[in-house]
């Protein structure tokens, strides 16, 4: 098993009750990912989704959002109370079939054979920077959302944000409560309110539907790159979204373009962006509106979206500017170090039927995003597809 965040001690643990020895191999500390969120990084979902096998939230806020620091110490927690045979600090620099048969293991501890992997590394591997990243000045600082920690750890002066999914509403959010001038480059991410009938939002995702969304549904597979909708936990939750966001101050832009002569330029799309995520708004309540039939439930009140002004500079001057946080997202990494002809399609993703590779026997993914649902790579969704691999695992050891 190579990963030790919730998908690899998920898949530990149904490996753990099937009977299968194995080891977790993990580059750092357990939950490495989490540990590289920033310092006020806290939970979108509601804390009653961290559901992995044997191991749910059992604290006294269901209804909040753990912060990055208890989100780490529960996943510690887990993998001390099942005793998972956990390595860290042992990185694997690439995977390939072995000659002999199984597959061979280069490490930082030296080689690995065995007959059967699990890449569990994680949804978040790779952060996506556009390509007019590289015309930005040189002397302007430039970080993604893993380099980022807090507003006082950036240089005096505004801020551009590239990318307005979950992370970047949440960060450009976070430095205007800090006082800073913030200009949030836009991109298509859907919104939801952060509540909505007296339930969280994430509940009517769940009881809609919307959560166990198969990938089957997606109109292709580059939908598996959409935005997470724009929300947040900080504060006990409210709604975060770009409506919200021009209220407060921030300055929306269409999307960045690059950079001439100390001048970022924007397309002229943000009317367009904020209609392709109404569009995606209208959608979300429908769903609600046809549960809500089916089971009879009370019908909460649905707010139509508010009138939007998209007037936004096409251009501004970066002098006064002191950072450019990229948010865009993140792309699949495993083709770099995962050296399994055609286990991968055209973005990057694992080519797989329920986890196992369909290009190579015995090689599996857990914690994928969009692995089988949309809740694939969540606390809430992971412990399923977990199960499958242990089983298909478990089911190829008894036949041999």
């Amino acid at each position: 098993m190579i990963g030790g965040g919730q998908a690899g001690l998920s898949t530990s643990r149904e490996l753990q009750r099937a009977g299968v020895e194995h080891v977790v191999l993990e580059r750092d500390r357990i939950a490495r990912s989490w540990r590289g969120r920033w310092d006020s990084f806290c939970l979108v979902t509601p804390n009653w989704t961290i559901q992995l096998p044997d191991g749910s939230y059992d604290g006294d806020d269901p209804d909040g959002y753990l912060p990055r620091d208890r989100i780490v110490a529960f996943l510690e927690r887990y993998a001390a109370t099942l005793d998972a045979p956990v390595r860290e600090g042992v990185q694997v620099t690439s995977l390939e079939p072995s000659s002999s048969g199984g597959y061979l293991l280069r490490t930082s501890d030296g080689d690995i054979r065995a007959r059967a992997v699990v890449v569990s590394t994680g949804a978040y591997q790779r952060a996506h920077w556009p390509s007019g990243a590289s015309t930005l000045p040189p002397d302007l600082l430039q970080l993604d959302a893993e380099g980022y920690r807090n507003p006082d750890a950036l240089p005096p002066g505004k801020v551009l944000v590239v990318g307005s999914g979950q992370t970047g509403c949440q960060i450009a959010e976070e430095l205007h409560l800090a006082g800073r001038e913030v200009f949030l480059a836009c991109g298509r991410a859907p919104w939801v309110p952060r509540r909505l009938g007296g339930h969280d939002v994430v509940w009517w995702l769940v009881e809609t539907g919307f959560m166990d969304q198969p990938f089957s549904e997606l109109p292709d597979p580059s939908a598996r790159l959409t935005a997470n909708p724009q929300a947040t936990g900080r504060d006990g939750g409210h709604d975060l979204h770009l409506r919200t966001l021009r209220r407060v101050g921030v300055t929306l832009l269409g999307h960045f373009l690059g950079a001439d002569d100390h001048r970022a330029r924007f397309a002229r799309d943000l009317a367009d962006t904020v209609a392709w995520g109404d569009a995606s708004y209208q959608e979300f309540t429908e769903r609600v509106r046809a549960t809500v039939a089916q089971r009879g439930l009370p019908m909460p009140d649905i707010a139509e979206p508010e009138p939007f002004d998209d007037d936004a500079p096409e251009d501004i001057h970066l002098s006064g500017f002191g950072a450019v946080v990229f948010a865009g997202g993140f792309r699949p990494d495993y083709a770099r170090w995962v050296h399994v002809p055609g286990a991968f399609d055209e973005i990057g993703f694992p080519i797989h039927a329920d986890g196992a590779s369909l290009a190579s026997p015995g090689l599996y993914f857990v914690g994928v995003h969009f692995l089988r649902t949309r809740k694939s790579s969540l606390l809430y969704g992971v412990g399923e597809d977990a199960a499958l691999v242990a089983q298909q695992i478990a089911a190829s050891r008894a036949s041999r």
